[in-house]
């Protein structure tokens, strides 16, 4: 079966849903990294995650999501656009001992330091236009409460999200609670029968356990949990992995560091060899290469061989 998305509607309730299932791209992402089991649990729950808000919030860009750490894991990024084109790396310590039952807190805030940074990345900027980047310090003990709690104080909106991540599949559901209609006042009116139909619905979403998502599709997931209740599926799109990088790109990047930083790294090493992350791509950069990046009349594309 595809990879997919799959976003719900319930019509007698003031609540959208999205179910995500992710096998292909997760084993795309990971040929290109060995990352022990605990870590490669984490990723793969922050992609689910990253694939379910990019999905629910109307953005012409790209998502990115990371999670700062202090731990043995350093840094997990995905980015995820609106197209659901997905790329994702994790960075460890280099002395990093990563234990078969570690936690959240001890792969991630051992210390309580750690923090969450969520950037919307517009496709199309207006000149002067910069991302929006929300940051928080790491509240929660798990991917999904981080996120819920975020959603709640960044944004308002209640929000649930199970996910559930191997080796082999990512699995996720989120329900979110709209905002409420606003009266004449312009506040925002209480509604006990939404606040009911929203506890009924999280009950429910509330029995799923983390061996029930990562053995059963989603399409029986939606019909064992809301198989009662009224609601519209739209058909599921397809998220897929996609790496942007490009030698163009990596020649932007170098030209930054400047031609004296650059001059001197090419003393010491010879040639220049950039290392993408996240599709595992290597750009090599001779120093005809670097001098030619640095020419007033040079090309937009950085010549020499592309890739390794």
């Amino acid at each position: 079966m595809k990879d997919q998305l799959k976003k719900l509607l319930f019509q007698h309730a003031p609540v959208r849903g999205e179910f995500v299932e992710l096998s292909e791209t997760w084993h795309q992402i990971q040929l290109h990294h060995g990352y022990p089991l605990p870590v490669t649990r984490l990723l793969g729950e922050m992609i689910g995650a990253a694939v379910l808000l990019s999905a629910n919030i109307k953005f012409d860009g790209s998502l990115i999501m990371q999670v700062q750490g202090s731990g043995p894991v350093r840094l997990l990024v995905v980015e995820c656009d609106s197209s659901l084109k997905i790329r994702a790396t994790a960075k460890l310590a280099e002395d990093a001992v990563i234990k078969e039952n570690a936690t959240f807190t001890d792969l991630i805030n051992p210390n309580g330091t750690g923090r969450f940074v969520i950037t919307l990345d517009p496709h199309d900027k207006v000149p002067g236009q910069r991302p929006y980047q929300g940051i928080v310090s790491l509240d929660g003990e798990s991917i999904s409460r981080i996120i819920e709690n975020y959603m709640k104080q960044s944004e308002q909106l209640d929000t649930r999200i199970w996910l559930a991540a191997d080796s082999l599949v990512i699995r996720g559901l989120l329900l979110q609670k709209m905002p409420p209609e606003t009266g004449p006042d312009g506040l925002a009116e209480k509604n006990d029968e939404d606040d009911k139909a929203w506890e009924h619905l999280l009950a429910l979403a509330s029995t799923l356990k983390t061996e029930e998502l990562l053995e059963t599709d989603i399409e029986t997931l939606q019909h064992r949990l809301f198989w009662e209740e009224d609601l519209f599926a739209f058909d599921p799109v397809h998220p897929a992995f996609s790496c942007s990088c490009s030698r163009e790109k990596v020649g932007n990047m170098l030209k930054m560091l400047g031609k004296k930083e650059i001059d001197d790294a090419l003393k010491e090493q010879g040639n220049l060899a950039i290392h993408c992350d996240y599709c595992g791509k290597t750009y090599s950069f001779d120093p005809v290469d670097c001098a030619q990046l640095f020419t007033d009349n040079s090309s937009s594309e950085p010549p020499g061989p592309s890739v390794h």
